[in-house]
């Protein structure tokens, strides 16, 4: 019975150590530019520059503009991927989430207000 305990802890450390090992994906860290990113098949990942922009909220501006656009156009398209100095920008339903992977956890950027606006999360009254 001691046996297989050990079995299975040893078992257990290496997947960690194999998950930590893998590989991951991560955007271009070009300061100031922010980019549509476009996933293609067998995986990878195709960037095309939108906008030369300041921060973090006007590029997931300028991606919601360009995916209410397409929408407007006949687009199916309901959530897309944006990078902005080595941050993925994941643009939702619920609001815009950032991660620094693409695998890697994802937090929240912006929210919507009740009219599909994009605001700060803090900004919202709570009621």
């Amino acid at each position: 019975m001691q046996r297989l305990a050990l079995t299975a802890a040893a078992l257990l450390i290496t997947t960690a150590a194999l998950s930590a090992c893998t590989k991951q994906t991560e955007p271009p860290g070009d300061p100031g530019v922010c980019y549509n990113v476009v996933p293609q098949k067998g995986g990878k990942l195709k960037y095309f520059k939108l906008v030369n922009t300041p921060n973090l909220e006007t590029c997931a501006a300028n991606l919601e503009a360009m995916r209410v656009k397409f929408l407007r156009m006949g687009g199916s398209q309901q959530e897309i991927y944006g990078a902005f100095q080595a941050n993925f920008l994941f643009l939702t339903a619920e609001g815009v989430l950032t991660s620094t992977s693409l695998e890697g956890p994802r937090y929240v950027a912006l929210v919507r207000t009740g009219d599909g606006r994009l605001a700060i999360p803090g900004a919202m009254p709570t009621q």
